[in-house]
């Protein structure tokens, strides 16, 4: 589904046959003038989304954006301006708002992690854990906040998990089964025996899962720069500096984008 794909079927959703409302308060002619305003503290992802809503809506609408995707905004801050029909800004309020309070929610989170590793060689990485349809934007707003994406889907890497594993029966097997794949490679384990197999294989990229931060650190000892280490699962903003510390080179966050608070972003008619 592409990006405008989504906005129609959004709109579609939300506006059904009518805005009744609106139709019925607003006369036809009016036009308005409105921002969009920030009520927190964030990074925003998401403004040419939100235009694009807009524009769908009604080509007569202009939208100004002052704020960049990536840029900081605090309370308060005033993101974009928009002028033109008053019934067609009302219309696509809500699903704009959607778009755009979802995604700087988004980056504003992964900021947060970014920033508790700041000083230390660790990239942070998002995951397949995206809201259906939503991918590619969600995945968008982790760039704006910092992160890198990981995979965009099954057919992008060779990624080897523990139930592939529980089906071919080992790790060894698993890694000379897809040892011909012209794709990134990476394979998941949950043990230190694990990832002996997996480095004693020729493994390149490991997945450490669910290890403790002793558990991680004694990784990083054995694999002693052999292959690239990836840690995931039980991050939290609390304990992910103690994990970058470990010395692994990647840490996968599924929270970024299943678990994010939307950013509080409202759209306020200016009647002055």
């Amino acid at each position: 589904m592409t990006i405008q794909q989504l906005i129609k079927a959004a709109l579609a959703e939300d506006i059904g046959k009518d805005d009744i409302t609106s139709r019925l308060l607003i006369p036809e002619k009016t036009t308005a003038v409105a921002n969009i305003v920030a009520h927190s503290t964030g990074v925003l992802a998401g403004i040419k989304v939100c235009a694009m809503v807009f524009r769908t809506v009604d080509r007569r609408i202009h939208f100004d954006p002052l704020y960049r995707d990536s840029s900081r905004f605090r309370s308060g801050a005033i993101l974009a301006r928009i002028t033109g029909p008053a019934r067609s800004i009302l219309t696509a309020e809500r699903t704009a708002l959607n778009f755009l309070c979802r995604l700087s929610g988004i980056a504003t989170l992964t900021a947060k992690f970014v920033s508790r590793i700041r000083g230390t060689k660790v990239t942070i990485l998002d995951t397949r854990k995206t809201t259906p349809g939503w991918r590619e934007l969600e995945k968008y707003a982790v760039r704006c906040g910092g992160g890198r994406n990981h995979r965009k889907g099954l057919y992008d890497m060779v990624l080897i998990k523990d139930n592939h594993l529980a089906l071919v029966g080992s790790v060894a097997t698993a890694l000379e089964l897809t040892s011909n794949a012209r794709l990134p490679r990476e394979i998941e384990v949950k043990t230190l025996d694990e990832l002996r197999a997996a480095l004693a294989a020729g493994a390149r990229w490991i997945m450490l899962d669910n290890m403790t931060v002793t558990q991680l650190q004694r990784a990083v000892k054995i694999t002693a720069g052999r292959a690239k280490l990836e840690a995931s699962g039980g991050v939290t903003l609390k304990n992910v500096q103690r994990i970058a510390r470990t010395g692994v080179d990647y840490i996968s966050i599924g929270a970024i984008t299943h678990s994010a608070p939307a950013a509080d972003i409202s759209l306020e008619i200016v009647t002055d």
